[in-house]
């Protein structure tokens, strides 16, 4: 199979190290508008080729499948590009961590049944074809969204290629997806952020030594801190409204732990702290 990958980055370089390491890809071709990344994708070996623009590499090249992977707000304007070119044989899916405005926007399109709306629940804090991770997605869940509008071949040739990475496969509606998404990724970026604008404030506030106490519990919550601003905050935009609701609950969560401790609530506190320690039911 002939497999195009527009943008060479954390997810798309590094499903591009998965299917050449399943053999499921026999041509790889990439797209890449950051000529830094580009040379450097081919440097690493995680495509075959380049191709000079998306004419190119979509309606010239002969792959049967288009992976689109670039940031969110690039994706809204590159999809109905990729649309555009494609025949009514070749497959599109992407890997955008939102689903909702995305889809609006391409459902009239004629060629929307030819695509696979795809978001693979993994990553790193990472960016750029060095982030490429072998093995990133294997046991990992790969959500499609609105499937019954893809075209039964389309959806298969992607389900079973995601299967075979080996991914779960899981199928939601694309508000759904959001929705849950704000809880468990989108929600504990920003808090990440939060915390490491927190301290970094504390540090210039003539506590220099602070950063010499940071142990592995202040390094775990940090780590999301070092996402790119650049993939997040277009996530952050088209999630705006689902993310703003768990924010406010997280917020309240944070004002009753707060009150417990103002109040020396010990007890009320170690209610609380048993309550949260039931996540392990849920994240072993």
């Amino acid at each position: 199979m002939t497999i195009t990958i527009i943008g060479l980055g954390l997810i798309g370089g590094s499903l591009a190290l998965s299917l050449r390491l399943h053999g499921l890809a026999g041509r790889l071709i990439g797209v890449e508008a950051d000529v830094a990344y580009a040379r450097r994708a081919m440097e690493l070996g995680l495509v075959d080729e380049l191709a000079p623009d998306l004419p190119t590499a979509v309606s010239r090249s002969g792959a049967d499948l288009i992976i689109v992977a670039v940031p969110m707000d690039a994706l809204l304007t590159v999809l109905p590009q990729v649309f555009n070119l494609i025949t009514n044989k070749q497959v599109v899916l992407d890997v955008g961590s939102t689903k909702a405005q995305l889809l609006a926007a391409v459902a009239a399109h004629p060629r929307r049944g030819r695509f696979v709306a795809t978001h693979p629940m993994t990553g790193t804090e990472f960016s750029g074809p060095d982030a490429a991770v072998r093995g990133l997605f294997e046991g990992k869940t790969v959500v499609l969204c609105e499937t019954e509008a893809s075209d039964p071949d389309a959806l298969d040739l992607v389900e079973t290629l995601l299967r075979a990475l080996p991914m779960r496969v899981l199928h939601l509606g694309a508000a759904e997806h959001d929705l849950h998404v704000a809880y468990v990724s989108h929600l504990a970026h920003l808090t990440s952020f939060a915390l490491a604008l927190t301290v970094l404030e504390k540090e210039r506030g003539g506590e220099p030594r602070i950063f010499d106490l940071a142990g592995g519990g202040f390094a775990s919550a940090v780590r999301l801190a070092k996402s790119a601003p650049a993939t997040w905050v277009p996530i952050f935009r088209q999630n705006r409204a689902n993310l703003l609701d768990v924010l406010d609950e997280h917020l309240h969560q944070l004002h009753t732990l707060r009150a417990l401790l103002a109040d020396e609530d010990y007890e009320g506190l170690t209610d609380a702290l048993r309550q949260a320690n039931e996540i392990q039911k849920i994240i072993p």
